[in-house]
């Protein structure tokens, strides 16, 4: 048995997490790695035991302490957020990467309870290119006990701001070994509570993941406790039936409490896991081709249902007509909905407006439908999904600068070029920025921005087709640079989208950086179907979602390596910084 070491890691936010590493005991020509990810409440100490019974001394093996647990810093039971947690995963798996020279397809995760929904997340909203996982026992519902118990804790947070709630779990509910049970009881590393908003947020992420499980490919194995008083079965077999993955396999221990992996008789769910593990890296890496998503698929067959028609005499047809007629009323009074009614809610125009995000109203009624219409979900996320690109724009020039690179800057469809100007120029500026897009009412607006700024000498904007290639041919400055935010999530066809994939692949040389948006998930898809118009003569905004592995492989086809991805915490929109090969 190799000596298990102690470490840390900077996360995607620069706090430093604990981890543990125990080295593989038989070299081999390809390094391997068994990543660790433990329970809620508990801490690496409690899953290390893994790597001892599985026997598989050709792998390395990773466990690290989620943040607020065990070594980890923060408050105990907390973090920013759930999906900082889950960006922490990313974090750690890069890590791995890079510090032990392991690449992502020769690692596999092992994940229990809540850490299994944190790392379904991250398969869902980062889709890595990982060798497979194995997920015991997820939390994707924790049962409660109390009725209504989510609707009020969601109301006293909202009353109270974040709060701590007692784990009401003992340790005779998890497993059947008396040693085990001990162990939790006397273990001052355990941690009892668990903070409402990762509790809330474990919740939504969990419905989300298992409603959308069909964009997670990664071949998984899924290990159930039959008599589990933590968390409920009905989710954990949805999440199974819904899986896109080619490879994948459930299997129920009747009797098992929810500690499957600290069972007493955890050599069963062992030997399972060794198998599936061992047959994964026997067999050559399974990569399932989402490039003609576009042509079947379950998104393109949920777009499809979105653009059938309904009868105004059925109920849904009934109600998105009052929905629709609500929407009209309100545009009376509203400036955000009339913008979006006249020049399409996709468009330039509206999402400058969004940006700006100062409700406005031709009286004190219509500046209070305008606030709740800039507060839907959707626009939130479009206003972080801004965030993000300037934090992925800043740290993209801070990489050209140090490989000696100069900025030169093209985004091929800037809107009115609000979001990119406020995010080039927020430090240093860059040597030059060529915005375009489709539109001369955008054009027309960006120029006056880059007048406004006094941008001139380093900016120009102009009207040009994105989907056209051979507009990126001979460009003097050649980019450095290239940024798609908002365009390809308003086209369902990917052999439109390769267009501009491959110009930017024809326009960047190798070691540069492109910077692309997707939009891999959002709840309000139908009332955008049904009661939203597009910039293209009014017609219907029916948009057909591109999970991340899909928008990931038509990136990698035109020749860009992904670096670094950030995400909304409602898993709407993804921002990620590719570099070319």
């Amino acid at each position: 048995m190799a000596t298990t070491t102690q470490h840390h890691f900077s996360s995607h936010d620069g706090v430093s997490l604990f981890y543990q590493h125990r080295p593989a005991v038989a070299a081999t020509a390809t390094k391997k790695a068994i990543v660790l990810f433990h329970r809620g409440h508990e801490h690496s100490g409690r899953i290390l035991h893994v790597a001892e019974e599985l026997v598989l001394d050709d792998c390395d093996f990773f466990a690290w302490d989620a943040r607020g647990h065990g070594m980890s810093p923060g408050e105990r039971g907390d973090a920013p957020s759930f999906g900082a947690m889950v960006a922490d995963v990313d974090a750690f798996i890069r890590h791995i990467q890079a510090t032990y020279n392991i690449a992502a397809e020769n690692i596999i995760v092992v994940a229990q309870s809540v850490g299994a929904v944190v790392v379904a997340t991250w398969l869902h909203d980062y889709a890595p290119n990982i060798r497979g996982a194995v997920l015991t026992s997820p939390a994707f519902k924790v049962k409660l006990y109390v009725p209504f118990a989510q609707a009020g804790l969601s109301l006293m947070q909202k009353l109270r701001g974040n709060f701590f709630v007692q784990s009401y779990v003992k340790a005779h509910y998890l497993s059947h070994d008396p040693e085990r049970i001990q162990s939790y009881q006397e273990d001052d590393k355990i941690t009892r509570a668990i903070s409402v908003r990762i509790l809330l947020g474990l919740y939504q992420a969990a419905e989300r993941v298992v409603k959308d499980a069909a964009a997670i490919t990664t071949p998984i194995q899924l290990l159930i406790s039959g008599r589990d008083w933590v968390v409920h079965h009905g989710p954990q077999h949805d999440f199974y039936n819904n899986l896109g993955s080619h490879i994948k396999e459930r299997i129920v221990f009747d009797g098992f409490y929810h500690d499957t992996l600290g069972e007493k008789d955890r050599e069963l769910a062992i030997d399972a896991m060794r198998r599936f593990i061992r047959k994964l890296y026997e067999t050559p890496l399974q990569s399932i081709d989402l490039t003609q998503a576009h042509v079947y698929g379950d998104s393109k067959r949920e777009a499809d249902e979105l653009a059938t028609p309904l009868s105004p005499l059925s109920v849904r047809g009934a109600y998105w007509n009052t929905q629709r007629a609500s929407i009209a009323l309100g545009a009376k009074w509203s400036q955000g909905l009339k913008l979006g009614q006249d020049t399409g809610f996709d468009s330039g125009s509206t999402l400058d407006y969004v940006y700006r995000n100062t409700p406005t109203g031709s009286n004190g009624f219509g500046r209070l439908v305008d606030k709740n219409y800039l507060n839907a979900i959707g626009w939130r996320g479009i206003r972080q999904r801004k965030q993000n690109l300037q934090t992925l724009i800043q740290d993209a020039m801070q990489r050209l600068r140090a490989q000696g690179q100069a900025v030169h800057v093209l985004d091929i469809a800037a809107g009115h070029g609000r979001y990119v100007l406020d995010a080039l120029t927020a430090a240093e500026k860059p040597d030059s920025i060529r915005l375009r897009d489709y539109s001369p009412i955008n054009v027309e607006a960006g120029r006056n921005l880059i007048q406004e700024r006094q941008l001139q000498d380093i900016a120009s904007f102009d009207e040009v087709n994105a989907y056209d290639r051979a507009n990126y041919q001979n460009l003097d400055p050649q980019p450095t640079l290239g940024i798609v935010s908002g365009l390809h999530e308003l086209f369902p066809d990917n052999n439109l989208i390769n267009q501009s994939l491959l110009g930017f692949a024809d326009a960047i040389t190798s070691g540069n950086y492109l910077i692309y948006t997707n939009q891999p998930w959002h709840p309000q898809l139908e009332m955008i179907a049904r009661c939203l118009t597009s910039h293209r003569q009014g017609k219907a905004w029916v948009m057909r979602r591109r999970s991340q592995r899909e928008m990931d492989q038509l990136v990698a086809a035109a020749g860009f390596d992904k670096v670094r991805q950030l995400i909304d915490e409602d898993g709407i929109f993804t921002v990620t910084l590719a570099q070319k090969r």
